[in-house]
């Protein structure tokens, strides 16, 4: 399948040196809006998914958007994201909120191929598997790369984000 939102991923992958993760972009028959779904189509733990949150981040009136990168064990905390942030408030992004500052759909959002930089968190319990996946601009598709990877893709910040 060829699609704008996976070469965009491709792309931004491959510009970054992440050769092997741009290389092992998979293509899923199904689409895979959840950890558990992708986790089921690659035969992997849901843990070693890692979930492309975008969440809408209030400081004093003014609205950001905070990527989150959650391990598919778990949900991320709303609470923990506002201590980490100092954010006044944060709530899931809308649909239009998401596709405005990623370009992509939700169920497809990947951690790179955004139109400018997101402030972006990294769970730091996708460190305890080799290899994670993430969504590649597509609900049908994924790619594989790292805890650190994810890190120095996005410039992201590790941080605990479920309790």
């Amino acid at each position: 399948m060829r699609h704008p939102g996976i070469e965009r991923v491709a792309d931004a992958l491959a510009e970054a040196g992440h050769h092997d993760s741009a290389e092992g972009i998979r293509v899923l028959a199904d689409a895979v809006r959840t950890a558990a779904e992708a986790a089921a189509a690659l035969g992997i733990e849901p843990g070693a998914i890692a979930n492309s949150l975008l969440f809408r981040a209030e400081y004093a009136g003014q609205a950001r958007p905070l990527l989150v990168l959650t391990s598919g064990a778990h949900r991320a905390d709303v609470d923990l994201l506002i201590a980490l942030t100092g954010a006044d408030a944060i709530k899931r992004g809308t649909p239009e909120f998401v596709r405005e500052h990623t370009g992509q759909v939700i169920g497809g959002v990947s951690p790179v191929g955004h139109p400018a930089p997101i402030d972006t968190l990294v769970d730091v319990d996708l460190e305890g598997y080799a290899a994670v996946w993430a969504a590649a601009g597509h609900p049908h598709a994924v790619y594989p790369t790292t805890f650190a990877g994810l890190v120095e893709l996005t410039g992201g910040t590790p941080a605990r984000v479920a309790r």
